[in-house]
């Protein structure tokens, strides 16, 4: 990858408003394109259909533009593109590589003998080996299910994987760490792993930057790149902006909102400038 051809994105979920966190990781995205002469593009990742609100996009986008944010061409909503995650789900599913799962968080949180990864506790694969038969009469009876990774047949399937953190360095994919990874559900059609794997491919992003927390993510990034034919992007994960407390800012946290900073009279080089302070860890 060439400076030149430096493009970067921005892909915020409207389940809330944005916060310092969302604004420095904007910011940094821009800055990544803007001193190579890239292009730098936004992206509304609402594939949630309960959690995502239009009233929130339009506080994004007015939040975004007044930081002062400029990116190129039409901003892409992962709810318009549907299609490009089923196609790939198709693929995969035409590959041997999915089963469909008919446990709950619940199921698998009592279960007793699930090893915990980077998303919490591993499915311990009930699922996987049941006939078809079956997995059609559940289907069929309207029993919920997600659709999940074999692991194991994907892993072996493309071989040993490296990708590149350009703060990191080159890393041995590990997507095993996270176990038969949900790709989709009955009420949700794609999985921020698969879709943002698919849009980054889509829109020609060639380095992908975010936050620490998503570092481990990439290890299954990488995998469905590599079964999927698509581009392999860089990475580089920021460090994250950390709260009073220790904790780093979040929406969940009820982190102050860019909403509330300017209504309490805060002016845009302010907030710019709390957005570029060190962060944390």
């Amino acid at each position: 990858m060439t400076f030149s051809s430096i493009v970067t994105r921005f892909a915020p979920s409207p389940t809330g408003y944005l916060h310092l966190g969302h604004a420095y990781s904007a910011l940094f995205a821009e800055a990544a394109a803007g001193k190579a002469g890239g292009r730098f593009l936004l992206r509304i990742e609402d594939i949630d259909p309960v959690r995502c609100r239009p009233e929130f996009e339009t506080a994004i986008l007015d939040d975004l533009a007044w930081l002062g944010l400029n990116w190129e061409g039409p901003v892409r909503r992962q709810s318009e593109h549907l299609a490009d995650y089923r196609q790939a789900l198709d693929r995969l599913q035409g590959m041997g590589l999915l089963y469909p799962c008919f446990c709950s968080r619940k199921d698998i949180a009592g279960s007793g003998q699930a090893p915990h990864g980077p998303d919490g506790p591993l499915y311990p694969g009930a699922c996987r080996g049941l006939g078809a038969g079956e997995r059609a009469d559940r289907i069929g009876s309207g029993q919920p299910f997600a659709l999940r990774l074999d692991m194991a047949a994907a892993v072996r399937l493309a071989g040993p994987l490296a990708w590149r953190d350009l703060d990191a360095g080159e890393q041995t994919a590990r997507p095993e760490l996270f176990g038969d990874v949900v790709l989709a559900r009955k009420d949700v059609p794609t999985s921020y792993h698969l879709a943002v794997t698919v849009d980054d491919h889509l829109q020609g992003v060639t380095l992908v930057t975010r936050g620490r927390d998503l570092f481990e993510a990439t290890h299954v990034h990488r995998l469905l790149q590599a079964l999927l034919g698509l581009d392999v992007p860089q990475w580089q994960h920021h460090p994250l902006l950390m709260g009073p407390s220790g904790q780093r800012l979040a929406k969940r946290d009820r982190a102050e909102s860019l909403r509330a900073l300017r209504g309490r009279g805060l002016g845009l080089e302010e907030v710019r400038s709390l957005a570029l302070s060190q962060p944390g860890g």
